[in-house]
């Protein structure tokens, strides 16, 4: 029996993404007045744009690419953005083919994925494994956290933070960025809220948000409540800032977030789609449960500056 018959449907899967996927992810060499570094990118639309973690090229404003079939050229760092760990390269030359994006909200616990990095050394690393858990947490050089990420066993070397993790179709459906510890890796997802950041990377090299000041959980509702209000879960205030617009409006801890603007929030990341640049100073209904009952307050979002970041 040749090697092509004997690969179960498995490893036929996993090739097939890492041929589809790997040509398009570059090794990241970086040099800045503190050193250098190295990391991976993956092309991620025309025009030689490429889509990295925000920590590989933290200080840099141009890095090198090389990819898996020796193309190499200088790239520029477009846009940074620590509070969701993502930064938006161009290529100042010819440069592979963009991968095909997906969306992260539709993957589930136990779903192949195939991790790709092309780190310095260790060029065309290809790891596989499953989505272990979503909706982690992920603490940023920040201060703060990139919600809703995504938990995989599939293994990262050191070098991979900033390249591809992909679903079983060959579709970006993350951006590989930790270790979690032995035998876990941390990705942030390639979803709506990820599609807006580079679009504004790409416009103005900055992320404007607007800010409520809450931190909080999802967390599932009562079969009575869910089904008033038409979604399963909900968004627990743990944390309301002095002085923030949610305090201004009246939030409290324990409060149940279950709608903003008229559209149900499930998590966090409902949440952030909607906290965007054109939301900044624009008054906006919460609907949150409290006491047994739905209360309907008014917030106004601010910018979110550096001040509010700690």
């Amino acid at each position: 029996m040749d090697d092509a018959a004997a690969l179960d449907a498995y490893s036929r899967t996993v090739v097939t993404v890492a041929e589809t996927v790997l040509p398009s992810v570059a090794s990241i060499a970086v040099r800045t007045a503190r050193g250098g570094g190295a990391g991976s990118a993956t092309v991620v639309a025309d025009g030689g744009v490429l889509l990295t973690s925000a920590h590989v090229v933290a200080g840099a404003t141009r890095a090198e690419a090389a990819f898996p079939d020796g193309t190499a050229t200088v790239v520029d760092v477009v846009g940074r953005d620590a509070l969701s760990d993502l930064a938006v390269l161009r290529a100042r030359g010819p440069v592979p083919p963009p991968v095909g994006l997906g969306d992260a909200a539709t993957l589930r616990v136990g779903q192949l994925v195939v991790a790709m990095g092309n780190p310095l050394g260790l060029a065309g690393s290809v790891t596989a494994g499953i989505v272990s858990a979503l909706g982690r947490s992920l603490p940023t050089t920040s201060g703060r956290v990139v919600d809703e990420v995504i938990q995989t066993d599939a293994a990262l070397n050191p070098g991979n933070s900033g390249g591809a993790l992909a679903d079983g179709s060959g579709r970006m459906v993350g951006v590989n960025t930790a270790v979690a510890g032995v035998g876990l890796g941390l990705a942030v997802p390639i979803n709506a809220t990820t599609r807006e950041i580079m679009r504004a990377l790409l416009a103005d090299g900055r992320v404007r948000r607007a800010w409520l000041g809450i931190a909080g959980a999802r967390i599932r509702l009562s079969p009575e409540l869910a089904a008033r209000i038409g979604a399963p879960t909900g968004l627990q205030v743990a944390e309301v800032i002095a002085g923030s617009p949610a305090a201004r409006a009246g939030l409290h801890r324990g409060d149940v977030v279950v709608a903003l603007a008229g559209r149900p929030v499930r998590s966090v990341t409902e949440v952030q789609a909607l906290l965007v640049e054109r939301a900044i100073g624009v008054p906006v209904e919460m609907t949150v449960w409290r006491n047994g009952a739905l209360v309907d307050v008014i917030v106004e979002p601010r910018e979110l500056a550096d001040a509010d970041r700690g």
